[in-house]
């Protein structure tokens, strides 16, 4: 018998069935077998490592497809060393992983190939390379309803695009307002993570682990992991954070073995962060990873091609999938195509380097390569738009969000409007973000050295979400303690986040703001903000109290009450309880603090 017919029966002897969810030599299933929880499924293949002669990162593919009934997913696998990297630091093994999120109960079916070849992981056509190992397995399990509830994500469900300006959840139907942390930037640069730089300690939030929260290699991460119980504590739901930050600001930052290296990935590092994530799920914190920043927007390209501004990179390719393979299956994940990947990066370039800005044909690649690669459909955004980046991009099908950068606070509430309006008259509607504001050197400033935040609170906070905007991650600037690169306690912004959970609470508690509109023209001051739905529902922010007025169409009544941005609370009653249209009307004052900020809040009176 010849060889080849040899080797083609043994890997037809692999493709056998598995069914219910116990395990065989070549895979084991493991998870809580529920709705929205993560189930992993191992498998054993050849013997391998980080440093292999053939890459396993690379020169291997593992591809599971999901289904029930209609529904299919797609899932790239990576390898996983030994499976238990996290706790070991192990970069040898045999095995590889697929991590899956079941979205409905009952009987799931699963068809997994492994193939290999130079550079398959990265070939889109799936009869590329030949049968490794196991070669093909398909099997079932079965899945329970989830048993969370709150804030926990595995209770909500999926947050996903709802052709709306705002995300909303698969499973609660609830809709997603973003208030969360985009500093430090450099957020994965913790000392007990595998090899990585010693930048931050998060000692100050070792007092917010609470016993029973996860840890890896007997008692590592309890600090960045009480970082994000307080995070969380605050009412907080999102950190901005950068995989990588080669040559960008921090330096700090990488998913590969080491930073020169492109093609292999650091096994235990990454499952490691895979903890921190998973806690962030049961946290309700949303993950926004931005892919690249502006000193490295373009540094696979000029790494591998030597262009500028053109090409897509194999590295870039291999990079996208690793992510989407490990952390694709959270719940809540952004997917960022860059920090500031924009035209004033090349102020920061010496000769055309990496921080070449992205061109709009490299944006549009970029994001499609994800979309088809990312089984869960996660938004896809970029960040920045001093120069309109954002325009060519609207009604793209891989775009679904703006992430904006706006230096002048008092701009957030007009730009805001912008992308909003512009995006919709595309056929497309955006989700609106405020993801870094103010003077780069001073951001947010801490409480200490602004204990009000009046500045970011009236511009920044309310005038995105009064604008139709969907929410703030707040950048710290490099000028104050506990800065953009070296904040180590999130307990320096403690009044910003209660303040920005008073803004969340307004819009989620007391308004339907998925039907409203900004509604500015209403007004006869164009310093305060309208936000409303003609005839039945208007709110009017007022930057600095006093009495103003609102032009209402209709004969209609309205009652009157009033809400404080500053310490949130109940609404309140002021002294005119009511208003009648049509024609411009008077808001009353305040009920106290007159020329300070207040949210007046009109609702139709019911006949």
């Amino acid at each position: 018998m010849k060889k080849s017919v040899i080797l083609f029966f043994i890997t037809c002897i692999c493709c056998f069935i598995l069914s219910g969810c116990g395990s065989s030599p070549e895979l084991t299933i493991s998870g809580e077998l529920k709705t929205w929880h993560k189930v992993t499924l191992t498998f054993s293949g050849p013997e391998s490592s980080e440093i292999d002669s053939l890459n396993p990162f690379l020169d291997y593919r593992l591809q599971v497809v999901f289904q029930q009934g209609a529904r299919r997913f797609t899932v790239p696998g990576f390898y996983a060393a030994d499976g238990n990297a996290a706790n070991n630091g192990s970069s040898v093994g045999n095995k590889w992983q697929v991590r899956f999120v079941p979205d409905t109960s009952g009987t799931w079916h699963f068809t997994a190939t492994f193939r290999r070849g130079k550079d398959i992981a990265i070939s889109d056509r799936d009869n590329d390379g030949e049968f490794a190992a196991f070669g093909k397995i398909s099997g079932n399990f079965e899945v329970q309803p989830s048993d969370k509830s709150g804030r926990d994500f595995r209770a909500t469900g999926r947050l996903q695009y709802s052709n709306t300006h705002y995300l909303q959840f698969a499973a609660s139907k609830e809709y997603f307002l973003k208030g969360g942390a985009n500093s430090p930037e450099n957020f994965l640069a913790y000392y007990e993570f595998d090899k990585t730089p010693e930048t931050h300690k998060y000692q100050p939030h070792a007092q917010d682990w609470h016993t029973g929260d996860p840890t890896w290699q007997n008692g590592k991460g309890k600090n960045i992991i009480g970082a994000l119980n307080y995070l969380a504590s605050k009412g907080m739901n999102a950190v901005y954070m950068i995989p990588m930050n080669i040559d960008g600001d921090g330096k700090d930052v990488w998913p590969w073995t080491n930073p020169k290296e492109r093609y292999r990935f650091d096994c235990s590092k990454l499952d490691q962060w895979e903890t921190v994530f998973s806690h962030m799920d049961s946290l309700g914190l949303m993950l926004h990873f931005i892919l690249t920043e502006a000193e490295n927007s373009n540094l696979f390209e000029l790494e591998e091609l030597n262009k500028r501004s053109e090409g897509f990179a194999k590295s870039r390719k291999l990079y996208y999938r690793e992510m989407i393979a490990r952390f694709g299956h959270h719940l809540a994940v952004t997917w960022n195509l860059g920090e500031e990947n924009n035209q004033r990066a090349v102020n920061h370039a010496a000769n055309f380097d990496a921080s070449y800005p992205n061109t709009t044909m490299q944006r549009k690649a970029f994001a499609e390569y994800i979309r088809k690669l990312d089984p869960y459909n996660h938004i896809i955004t970029v960040h920045n738009d001093p120069w309109g980046i954002f325009k060519p991009l609207y009604g793209d099908p891989n775009f679904e969000a703006a992430s904006l950068q706006v230096h002048d606070p008092a701009m957030v509430h007009e730009k805001t409007v912008e992308h909003r309006r512009g995006s919709a008259a595309s056929g497309k509607k955006w989700v609106v973000t405020l993801d870094e504001n103010g003077h780069y050197t001073t951001g947010a400033r801490p409480d200490a050295d602004n204990p009000g935040h009046d500045d970011m609170r009236k511009n920044v906070i309310w005038g995105n979400l009064m604008g139709g905007g969907a929410g703030v991650e707040w950048y710290f600037g490099y000028k104050y303690d506990h800065a953009d690169l070296n904040c180590e306690d999130w307990r320096s912004r403690d009044k910003l986040w209660d303040q920005t959970r008073h803004a969340l609470t307004f819009f989620q508690e007391h308004i339907p703001f998925t039907e409203m509109e900004p509604m500015d023209e209403l007004l006869a001051d164009s310093t305060i903000y309208c936000f409303g739905k003609k005839n039945e529902v208007y709110a009017v922010y007022l930057p600095n109290g006093g009495n103003s007025r609102i032009k209402l169409s209709a004969a209609k009544g309205f009652s009157v009450k009033w809400y404080n941005p500053r310490t949130g609370g109940e609404l309140k009653e002021g002294i005119l309880k009511t208003a009648y249209g049509p024609g411009v009307v008077s808001l009353g004052l305040p009920p106290l603090e007159k020329t300070k900020d207040w949210v007046v809040l009109l609702e139709r009176l019911q006949n």
